[in-house]
């Protein structure tokens, strides 16, 4: 039976579609007078689920079915699992996107990726200000991350107020932005906090996140002691305090900053439009690196998490146009790790071992600060806003679950866990979980849009762990005229296994010298038949099998 919405017409009720069962994917819907305001909107990494993709978004069967409700969508913050998911997302929903100078400069170059920015009303607000979105009356509060203007979001409605914290941490020298909003959140926790949805990320980390400022340091003093190799250096591409760290660093040793990536020119461009990098030296492109001794190179490269075609993987296979690493060479890593990826970061350690190159990682060097929240952190947020009741997000099931926990052992409000899809009632007499609403993930494959039960990924599964044969038969109006040729890519080898062909051709042969091709589809049904028994008997495999039957005039 389909859930009656319009029974909780003035009620807040709080939707995520994506985020709080992973790290990444984020977007978030809040419900208030019968309409809906979407809050980000980001892409994830695929997993092994699925084949031939690197990104993911989320499904959105449930804004479609609310589309003519939604008032906007609101960004928190210019991170790709926060925006990434706009330019394939948008079109299916068409409603205003409201985002500060920096966010909406990024969201600007990634519409007109794919030529829909004259379509869309990019609204720019300024940062820890007020606005109006259809009933909702909104507030942005600052707060520190690693990428300039990110926003916590108040929502305040005659219910009472909600506080949606976005991506965050209590950083007290973040070198890029404004220092967080302390005196506004102690407000905010003065006027009344019905609920606060919070960030979960390093619920499992002790102490405090650490700051960008000092990291500086640290990196300028780890470049300093290498005299003659080449050193690279890959973050994430939005981590404009980290690109702003290097840039001082490498002056400071005297090397030169080249940059390799589109998404890492694409933010250095939007921060210095913003008025962000203005008294560092400006980058050089990859196509100019050769001019430079090596010892005088920094490289800052895409591609941390272990994306195929990004910087740090082509120069981890050799195949980078322009960078070519030696013998001895460094390549730091100033990233963490996110769940999920370690297989794909580990391959490219290991290519750049085996190349004689060093890896340097936070594990054995102070390379890398968290934009998130540790315990200590989190605590005093929690003592700052004051929350009734506090809901998990941006973390995987167990993130959200030690939060709760958290949260219940410091008596900081009353927990309650959520989970993709859960629709939440928030209410000051009680919030519960009311129902629950369709959620997962889409792929982008190439330039479509694809769900994670489509044919074409079901197939590369398929193909993927079974293996795929093909048999081919050339007929006439008299019967068989050639065949069968059969092919079976990732099932068996055709010289290998040319005894096991010879047999499978045999068995069809048999039916094929007596068979009507008047009746295509019973022949087609028969030799798929024939085929499946046959590897299911012989080498215990299962692969996707394709017939194709070619008529000849004769």
């Amino acid at each position: 039976m389909t859930f009656n919405f319009k029974k909780y017409f003035d009620e807040v009720l709080f939707v995520p579609l994506g985020g709080t069962d992973e790290i990444g994917t984020n977007l978030y819907l809040y419900h208030y007078k019968g309409k809906w305001l979407i809050v980000d909107m980001g892409l994830g990494f695929a997993g092994d689920y699925f084949p031939g993709v690197e990104i993911i978004v989320p499904d959105i069967t449930f804004l479609q079915s609310i589309k003519k409700d939604i008032v906007g969508l609101v960004i928190t913050h210019a991170h790709e699992d926060h925006i990434g998911a706009i330019q394939y997302l948008w079109p299916e929903v068409k409603v205003p996107i409201y985002a500060t100078k920096f966010s909406a400069a990024i969201i600007k170059t990634k519409l007109a990726d794919v030529g829909i920015q004259n379509d869309v009303t990019l609204k720019e607000v300024r940062a820890n200000s007020k606005f109006e979105v259809g009933p909702f009356s909104l507030e942005y509060v600052s707060l520190t991350h690693s990428v300039p203007e990110m926003q916590g979001l108040i929502i305040r409605t005659e219910k009472g107020n909600v506080f949606h914290s976005g991506d965050w941490k209590f950083d007290h020298n973040p070198l890029i932005g404004a220092h967080s909003d302390l005196e506004k959140l102690k407000k905010l926790g003065d006027e009344g906090v019905l609920a606060m949805i919070c960030d979960s990320t390093n619920i499992f980390t002790e102490g405090r996140a650490g700051s960008e400022g000092d990291l500086k340091d640290s990196l300028r003093n780890l470049i300093a002691t290498f005299k003659n190799e080449m050193v690279v250096i890959t973050t994430f591409a939005s981590n404009i305090a980290r690109l702003y760290s290097l840039m001082e660093a490498a002056k400071s040793v005297k090397r030169k900053v080249v940059l390799s990536g589109t998404s890492l020119w694409r933010m250095y461009n939007a921060a210095v439009e913003c008025g962000y990098l203005s008294d560092v030296d400006a980058p050089i492109h990859p196509k100019q690196s050769g001019k430079l001794k090596r010892s005088e190179t920094l490289v800052i490269a895409t591609g941390c998490q272990g994306e195929r075609f990004a910087s740090i993987a082509k120069l981890a296979r050799n195949e980078h146009p322009d960078i070519k690493l030696s013998r001895g060479d460094k390549v730091i890593f100033a990233s963490k790790i996110i769940p999920g990826n370690d297989k794909k970061i580990f391959a490219m350690f290991n290519k750049f071992c085996k190349a004689g190159i060093d890896v340097l990682t936070e594990k054995d060097h102070f390379v890398h600060v968290s934009g998130h929240p540790c315990r200590d952190e989190l605590e005093e947020m929690y003592k700052l806003v004051r929350p009734k009741y506090a809901i998990p997000m941006h973390g995987e099931p167990m993130h959200t679950h030690e939060h709760c926990h958290f949260v219940k052992e410091k008596k900081l409000g009353l927990p309650i866990q959520i989970e993709n899809g859960s629709v939440t009632l928030i209410t000051g007499e009680k919030t519960e979980v009311i129902t629950k609403v369709v959620t997962g993930n889409m792929a982008i494959d190439g330039n479509f849009v694809l769900p994670s039960d489509s044919e074409i990924l079901r197939l590369r599964r398929r193909m993927r762990d079974e293996g795929l044969a093909v048999v081919s038969v050339v007929y006439d109006k008299k019967g068989m005229v050639n065949g069968p040729e059969v092919l079976a890519p990732g099932v068996m080898d055709s010289s290998d296994d040319a005894e096991y062909f010879d047999q499978l051709k045999s068995e069809l042969t048999q039916f094929l010298s007596t068979a009507n091709f008047k009746t295509l589809k019973e022949v087609e049904s028969k030799i798929s038949g024939i085929t499946k028994r046959f590897f299911k008997r012989e080498i215990g495999k299962e692969p996707k099998i394709l017939v194709q039957l070619i008529k000849i005039n004769s």
